[in-house]
């Protein structure tokens, strides 16, 4: 009766170490792979997550209560220095492709107007007036202290609308410089990490390189 060969068998492979999600305490945690390096991005990942919350808000409110009273002192500037004059049309507008419609109620041409400036001189100047006006018809024009054709002093959406959009950028002002912040933190903190592994290795590598 054959003996059979023996069986020639493969070293299995050492099973492989199951993979840990991280925790967000590690940094903290005492763990021999932790570097000084982490424990200064966890607490700058905690002093941006509180920070940053706490300071946009403040940022908002300050700057659009400045700008606001900014922009209501200039809608005064603007009422006390700006009168309303009459002016001819000197020719007729155009008309509108859709007469009667919502976009013609809404659509201004500009026309040259022949109005009386502040000084009593007669001036010549182009304002936007409804579509189809006629000329020798009258319509009414803002003019600055120097005569010339402005538009009307801010209104009160006008204040709220500016307001609203200087405190939207400081908030969101704040919000981007934490994230740069975090970002250049991080990118001196990896440089750091790589050079302390490059002085590590030059340490260690002569020993497996070298002669036994």
């Amino acid at each position: 009766m054959r003996s059979r060969p023996p069986s020639r068998h493969r070293a299995s492979a050492p099973p492989r170490p199951a993979r840990q999600r991280p925790s967000l305490l590690w940094p903290w945690r005492r763990n021999p792979l932790r570097r000084r390096t982490d424990r200064v991005r966890a607490w700058l990942a905690v002093g941006l997550v509180l920070g940053v919350p706490a300071a946009a808000p403040v940022a908002m409110f300050t700057v659009g209560d400045a700008a606001h009273r900014h922009y209501r002192g200039v809608a005064a500037d603007e009422a006390a220095s700006r009168d309303q004059h009459p002016a001819v049309l000197v020719r007729d507008a155009p008309r509108h492709p859709e007469p009667g419609s919502d976009e013609a109620r809404r659509t201004r041409y500009p026309v040259e107007v022949r109005f009386t400036g502040p000084d009593g001189v007669p001036r010549t100047g182009r304002t936007d007036v409804e579509p189809g006006s006629t000329a020798g018809s009258t319509v009414l024009v803002w003019v600055d202290p120097s005569g010339g054709i402005t538009g009307p002093p801010l209104s009160t959406d006008q204040i709220r609308s500016r307001t609203m959009g200087w405190a939207i950028l400081a908030f969101l002002g704040v919000v981007l410089a934490g994230l740069a912040a975090h970002g250049a933190a991080g990118l001196v903190l990896w440089r750091r990490d790589l050079a302390a592994w490059d002085a590590a290795w030059a340490a260690t590598a002569p020993r497996w390189s070298g002669p036994p």
